[in-house]
């Protein structure tokens, strides 16, 4: 049967070498011969800029590479992690750049596809950060610094993430149910596919008295996690470390 397969949060990291093969394997075997398969944003722990040819960048842009010369297209959406990622990645990888949102029909039903974290519209703080980072003239500022600057003006920016974030309420972080209904209602979408806030799951919706749902993706970090679906459905399912 037909299948398309959506996940995101990998959160990819030499640090973490078991989940760099877990993804690699699943672009070989699983992933290979699907109809697609996108990556809702966050495959990388920190995405400084398309120079960086670390060997784990490599391996995974060839992985990447090789599912989609299997025929599979793959599509990769920017995080809150990996927003620099470039043309010159889309090329090396062989993958197509995703706007946020997208709009998709899958097999018949419209679906928003967002990486999740605009939706977090009650933590004022990080949408004021996201607007920072996403603005062009910041970018090409942290661009033309070396590999090793940027690589330390990212690793503070997510130990000061992690000190503020363990701050928060878990309320804050995660999406804001009247954005959520605003964003389906303004794209006219039953369906809505997204990351970012780690907590997989399937959420039922009443939007205009007609059914919808909303499915949350999970991460990487202590095993896979994958949505597939079909012409009969969606299944979130998990995929565990070898």
């Amino acid at each position: 049967m037909p299948c398309t397969l959506f996940i995101s949060d990998l959160h990819l990291d030499a640090g973490r070498p078991l989940i760099t093969q877990l993804f690699l394997d699943f672009l070989e075997t699983r992933a290979s011969g699907s109809d697609a398969l996108y990556i809702l944003g966050d495959l990388f722990e920190a995405w400084i800029g398309d120079d960086d040819q670390s060997d784990m960048n490599q391996s995974v842009c060839q992985g990447l590479r090789q599912c989609a010369a299997s025929g599979t297209p793959v599509f990769i959406m920017h995080g809150n992690r990996d927003f620099l990622l470039g043309e010159r990645f889309a090329e090396q990888s062989n993958t197509t750049l995703l706007q946020d949102p997208t709009l998709i029909d899958l097999y018949g039903t419209p679906t928003l596809l967002m990486h999740g974290d605009r939706l977090c519209t009650d933590d004022t703080e990080y949408l004021s950060f996201r607007e920072m980072v996403h603005d062009s003239q910041w970018q090409t500022g942290f661009l033309v610094k070396s590999l090793e600057q940027r690589r330390k003006i990212a690793a503070d920016m997510r130990a000061l993430s992690k000190e503020k974030t363990s701050d928060k309420a878990e309320s804050i972080m995660d999406v804001n149910q009247e954005a959520v209904i605003q964003t389906m209602t303004k794209n006219q979408v039953p369906r809505l596919i997204h990351g970012h806030t780690h907590r997989p799951d399937v959420h039922e919706l009443l939007i205009a008295n007609e059914h919808a749902q909303r499915f949350v993706l999970g991460d990487w970090y202590e095993q896979g996690s994958v949505l597939e679906c079909s012409p009969d459905g969606c299944d979130l399912q998990s995929i565990a470390v070898k």
